[in-house]
């Protein structure tokens, strides 16, 4: 089977195509052939050497082992193992796999367990239900398990057009809550069509100066953005930061100023990928793929990812 990996950590020039055998399903295993997998901001960051799955993976690279970038597939169940009762071939499955150290997605064939995997909406393409399960997860899991985001409470949203911003303006507006959103104003009428109260254009107004008295932030930013997000809350309010890298010192500045405020790493979750591919089916939800790029175009892709003006998300295709 065509994958990408890589032997050491560098720039999109490090993303090779490689050749890698197709593994056999074992006991309760799964194997799915891949029909897009979605990319992430953590994919890039892992590539250039950074953070914590890139330290983890260092030992592996500097034995000339390749490693295979990506968490999010989707695809069909074209093999299963002996001890598998959960999938049968044939089923159209998305799931995020591999997190944090094994990875894996950006191949035509992923074999893995069964509780990672959740059957696609009918209605929802099959290469674009890649682009769902790490973002998604993130949004839903900062807004509703980490936080407690209810109908009627006001929520700040940072780069509400990304892949995590998308998802979750949609799912509190689904919760009922009053949604505002941080964007360059290019973007605003498709955050209105996703259900965005107010659009706050980062490159013309401060938001400090434009929000005041929130119950709740999603901070996908981290640095200064984190930091000045804790002064537009109620002191009942709670800030969930996802960049790990300054996450520490936004929470000590919050324990300071008494506002919750908590750092989050997503994790793999079924019943909650479930909950959200429901929304999908009912319409609530929609998936925005900005792009799409055969999985040769490996290089391209991530030099878009890292523009950081990703609509929605970027996926790769088998």
């Amino acid at each position: 089977m065509k994958s990408i990996e890589y032997t050491r950590f560098g720039g999109v020039e490090v993303l090779q195509l490689a050749e890698r055998a197709v593994t056999q399903p074992k006991g309760r295993e799964v194997r799915v052939k891949v029909a897009a997998a979605g990319l992430n901001p953590i994919d890039y960051k892992t590539r250039k050497g950074l953070g914590f799955v890139a330290g983890q993976i260092a030992a592996q690279l500097e034995d000339q082992i390749g490693w295979v970038p990506g968490y999010d597939i989707a695809g069909v169940v074209d093999a299963v193992g002996e001890g598998c009762r959960d999938w049968n071939v044939g089923d159209r499955v998305m799931g995020m796999i591999g997190f944090p150290l094994l990875g894996g997605g950006y191949a035509e064939y992923v074999t893995t367990t069964p509780e990672l995997l959740c059957r696609v909406p009918d209605n929802l393409d099959i290469k674009k239900a890649a682009g769902v399960p790490l973002a998604a997860l993130t949004a839903w899991q900062a807004l509703f398990e980490v936080g407690s985001v209810k109908e009627g409470d006001k929520v700040l949203i940072h780069a509400a057009a990304g892949g995590v911003g998308h998802f979750a303006v949609q799912f509190a507006k689904a919760h009922g809550a009053y949604v505002i959103a941080t964007a360059s104003g290019r973007n605003h009428d498709f955050l209105h069509e996703i259900g965005v109260d107010e659009a706050i254009d980062y490159t013309k107004t401060d938001f400090v100066d434009a929000c005041y008295g929130l119950d709740f932030v999603l901070d996908t930013m981290g640095g200064d953005v984190g930091h000045w997000s804790l002064g537009v809350l109620a002191t009942t309010g709670q800030l969930v930061t996802v960049p790990t890298i300054t996450a520490e010192q936004i929470i000590k500045e919050g324990d300071k100023l008494g506002i919750k405020t908590v750092g989050l790493t997503v994790h793999p979750d079924q019943e909650g990928l479930a909950a959200i591919a429901e929304l999908i089916e009912t319409e609530d939800v929609s998936v925005h793929i900005d792009k799409q790029f055969p999985l040769v175009d490996a290089k391209k892709s991530h030099t878009e990812l890292e523009t950081g003006h990703v609509r929605g998300k970027l996926v790769l295709t088998m």
